[in-house]
């Protein structure tokens, strides 16, 4: 008898348990398939993440669901996609010495010499963030002005971009830079009168010093990761691209999924060929932990970045004659590359700032797009400066732009002083590339700048900056519409990322990735827009952060 009873449990219970979620009364928008807005007032979803139902007005309430959340009236929309941000760093920089709020060369000094003193027990004073332009300095720092400050023990300190390091005696000494020390290919040492390492080294030969660097252990790397996933999800973001990722970084990635510490979706892509062989193996895997992490591709660079002059241009930069910036690869080489990825199935993402970056790019595309046939999906990370004549490339060749809005506030007066007058038609260009049919994914490039997703809508959709300079916007004929700059940060991230039938939308069979905020993005002034406070974040039909109580700490 004992025996039936638990036979009779085991059929009543041996399949899944319902357990659908109605989440009612809230002022929700989304984007359609077509990029129109759709209203919606209410959603259901599984116990698995899935979105069930989305509900408009007016439509009847399921009769039945296992649980009931009462949004009061509070605005959802989809959870937000970064599609170009460098997870790790993120967290590694939460951790480390953060130098993008100073102002000065002297206000930057101090913060060193205080971290320094706070960590006598590190070895290396490492850190980023550090802004010439900022601070307005009109050239590079050096290493004496280092040393004035920290000299008993190497500091390396990565450019607001990531494209320059700016070290101490010490750190070139460890390092073995000296005047009898040659540039590497794509590389730069800044040099004194002499020929002297004056202390940044830039593009490619920052790797002279970052070999020396004692690398973050898989405790550290973990924690960073733990960081950065709060840090993202408390500004909205729910998905991301990683663009850069290296081994260490896909083990930390896996360990966090194995445990259930993966809150955020991540779209990665290879730190290089040999990385994305070592990882992927002979071709992409599947995605894993139910959407949470897949590597995608490869991750190439072209050139540099404009603020350390490294971005490849066509003609001399305007404040630098005789200098056109830094081709990381030759022609050759990046279709060599593109090709190795291509044949296996990755989907391929070159770094492109310049112009003639940019332009050698579309040609290595055109001339692939002969070979390897399909949805390739070629991305252009950033595309800051196009000449004019390649901006209807994108669409005729099937080239996704993954760009910045916040570059363009950041980098304005520093790119018309790089750029010159002629050349600014071509720069920051989203509405030109969308027009021609390029797909925009958009993002911050975390953390060279702030994962704050709102702040990346407003200035899309105003070209302003937090300031409201200037007036009317820079270059107003590029700004982007609010749905436009809406889909960049939710459908074309999704798209971008291989991932558009996953999320990125709030429709049945989707994930359950939204946001609760405090107004309505598709109805707020710029200014408003970049004010927008995110109250609760959900990945998966599961809450993964929530805003502070007055007085409270925040949750996950």
């Amino acid at each position: 008898m004992k025996r039936a009873a638990i036979a009779l449990a085991a059929l009543l219970f041996a399949g899944p348990a319902l357990a659908d979620t109605l989440l009612d009364n809230v002022d929700g928008l989304t984007l359609d398939e077509k990029g129109q807005v759709q209203r919606l007032t209410g959603i259901v979803f599984s116990a698995d993440g899935r979105i069930v139902q989305v509900l408009k007005r007016g439509d009847k309430r399921p009769a039945r669901t296992d649980y009931y959340i009462d949004g009061k009236g509070r605005v959802l929309m989809p959870g937000l996609i970064d599609a170009h941000v460098h997870v790790m760093d993120i967290g590694i920089a939460a951790m480390t010495l953060d130098l993008s709020g100073t102002k000065s060369l002297a206000e930057a000094q101090a913060a060193i010499a205080r971290f320094a003193a706070q960590h006598p027990e590190r070895k290396w004073i490492i850190g980023r963030g550090w802004n010439q332009e900022q601070w307005k300095l009109g050239r590079f720092p050096t290493a004496a002005e280092l040393d004035s400050v920290v000299k008993d023990r190497p500091v390396w300190l990565g450019r607001v971009d990531g494209h320059a390091g700016w070290a101490n005696s010490a750190a070139l000494a460890a390092a073995g830079v000296t005047a009898a020390t040659k540039d590497p290919a794509g590389g730069r040492i800044e040099r004194g009168a002499a020929g002297q390492p004056s202390g940044v080294l830039v593009d490619n030969a920052m790797a002279l010093v970052d070999r020396q660097v004692p690398k973050p252990r898989p405790a550290e790397r973990d924690l960073a990761l733990d960081k950065a996933q709060d840090l993202l999800a408390s500004k909205g973001v729910t998905a991301v691209a990683d663009m850069g990722t290296t081994i260490e970084d896909w083990q930390a990635l896996r360990r966090a999924g194995d445990s259930g510490r993966l809150r955020i979706r991540v779209m990665s892509y290879a730190a290089g060929i040999d990385a994305m062989a070592l990882i992927g193996g002979s071709a992409p895997g599947p995605w894993l932990y139910d959407d949470r992490l897949r590597l995608n591709g490869v991750k190439l660079y072209m050139d540099g970045a404009l603020g350390s002059r490294g971005a490849a241009l066509k003609a001399p930069y305007a404040d630098a004659p005789g200098n056109r910036g830094l081709s990381l690869l030759s022609p050759a080489q990046v279709r060599n590359l593109m090709s190795r990825a291509a044949m296996d199935g990755f989907q391929v993402a070159v770094h492109a700032i310049g112009d003639d970056a940019n332009a050698q790019v579309l040609d290595a595309v055109s001339e692939l797009n002969e070979t390897y046939k399909g949805d390739r999906r070629w991305r252009i990370e950033h595309a800051q400066v196009v000449d004019p004549a390649d901006l209807a490339r994108f669409g005729k060749l099937g080239v996704i732009a993954s760009m910045q809005p916040v570059h363009q506030t950041s980098d304005r007066l520093m790119a018309e002083a790089r750029l010159g007058p002629s050349r600014l038609s071509g720069a920051y260009s989203w509405k030109s590339i969308a027009a021609s049919g390029g797909v925009l994914a958009l993002g911050s490039d975390a953390p060279v700048e702030s994962p704050e997703p709102f702040a990346g809508l407003a200035a899309a959709i105003s070209r302003q900056g937090p300031d409201g300079q200037p007036f009317g916007g820079w270059q107003p004929q590029e700004r982007l519409s609010r749905e436009a700059a809406l889909a960049g940060f939710t459908t074309g991230g999704a798209y971008a990322g291989l991932a558009e039938t996953r999320f990125g939308r709030l429709a049945p069979g989707m994930r359950a990735d939204f946001l609760l905020v405090d107004r309505d993005p598709l109805l707020s002034s710029p200014s408003e827009l970049a004010q927008t406070r995110v109250l609760e974040t959900w990945v998966g039909g599961r809450k993964v952060w929530s805003a502070p109580a007055p007085g409270g700490s925040e949750g996950r």
